[in-house]
């Protein structure tokens, strides 16, 4: 895990000397499947999920005759939280296991062993392209749920509060901040870091058999999975040690 760790950071050194070989044409397709193609799981589950805080919280906030702070409830979480953690739940299952399935064949069929023969740096050639789109998709992605999710709250608050449309944007946006925003981007592009990793962690220790290659498909989804969770309690902790 530490050698291929240490092999990824070489390689985006590589990229930064403009010195790493991929080729451009499979990083365009890559980006496309990640981001694009994501678009219609990542739509509806994030309005479910921003729908269901929203009801869950007029729940409690109708005691006191406060339906109008739905708005801000369902806002302030899916920045700053859901919709980073949504994302990238969605894509560790949807994508992360795909790298692994792909590396994970290639190694079956001694496609990475025929590369190192002819002098191509697998890391290079194949996991940072993935590495690379999954990282500048994930922000895009997250912005686009926070987007959904809070489109999920306003159908709750307009259909069932009763609340006008124009007084739940006026208190969403009063709600939402850039800094809000910003903790939200952060960990979407961490999350879309760790998903290509465990996947194409997984996907470069696959073993030489079919059997190995669904192991592998697994172990990505369950690693990424694992590491979001880890990754979003040390960063909410680090968030409020700092103040933000």
């Amino acid at each position: 895990m530490l050698s291929f760790t240490g092999q990824a950071c070489l390689a985006f050194w590589a990229l930064l000397r403009r010195r790493a070989r991929f080729q451009a044409a499979d990083l365009w397709l890559i980006i496309e499947e990640c981001g694009a193609r994501a678009l219609p799981i990542v739509t509806l589950i994030c309005f479910l999920v921003g729908l269901i805080l929203a009801f869950v919280g007029s729940i409690q906030l109708r005691r006191f005759g406060a339906q109008i702070y739905v708005a801000d409830l369902v806002a302030i979480a899916m920045s700053q939280e859901i919709g980073a953690m949504m994302t990238g739940i969605i894509l560790a299952g949807r994508t992360g296991g795909a790298f692994a399935a792909q590396l994970g064949t290639m190694q079956v069929n001694q496609e990475i062993d025929a590369l190192r023969t002819m002098g191509i740096s697998p890391l290079e050639f194949l996991v940072l392209p993935r590495m690379l789109a999954l990282t500048l998709m994930t922000p895009l992605l997250t912005i686009y749920a926070d987007m959904v999710g809070i489109l999920g709250g306003a159908f709750v608050g307009i259909t069932m509060l009763k609340l006008s449309p124009t007084a739940y944007l006026h208190e969403t946006l009063w709600a939402l901040t850039l800094t809000g925003f910003a903790k939200g981007l952060l960990k979407g592009g961490i999350f879309g870091v760790l998903v290509a990793w465990a996947g194409c962690l997984r996907g470069s220790q696959c073993g030489r058999s079919s059997a190995a290659v669904g192991l592998a498909t697994t172990g990505a989804v369950v690693l990424g999975i694992v590491a979001i969770i880890v990754a979003e309690a040390i960063l909410t902790v680090l968030y409020n040690a700092l103040g933000f």
